[in-house]
């Protein structure tokens, strides 16, 4: 499958601002096949997790089993984990400008970066 796309939330409910993120987030990067993670916060619930992308949906599981599994059973509370096939979407991803596939932009086919290179 190669790339997946990885939603994954702790049903719980802690100010983000109370989180030791900068420490999770040097533990998070001992993952292999971790491309990035963007940090997410639930408006108005506290709920806490991340969007990610790993380069197989074996390196994902790894992370999943291996760090958030372990902390879930530490807060013992909920957490919600879904993969996402990014290969299927990716022509409508590309059509509607998705930051997550710009290495596959035509040459200048985004407003922002023509005006960068003006």
């Amino acid at each position: 499958m190669g790339k997946v796309f990885v939603h994954a939330e702790y049903q719980v409910s802690i100010p983000f601002n109370q989180i030791d993120w900068l420490a999770i987030n040097a533990e998070i990067k001992k993952f292999l096949g971790l491309r990035f993670k963007t940090w997410l916060s639930g408006v108005n619930t506290n709920t806490f997790g991340g969007f990610y992308e790993f380069d197989s949906v074996d390196n994902a599981q790894n992370y999943i089993d291996g760090l958030l599994i372990q902390f879930t059973k530490q807060v013992n509370e909920n957490l919600t984990v879904k993969f996402f096939d990014v290969n299927v979407t990716k022509e409508a991803s590309i059509g509607m400008s998705s930051p997550f596939y710009v290495a596959d932009f035509p040459l200048f086919s985004l407003p922002y970066i023509h005006y960068a290179f003006i």
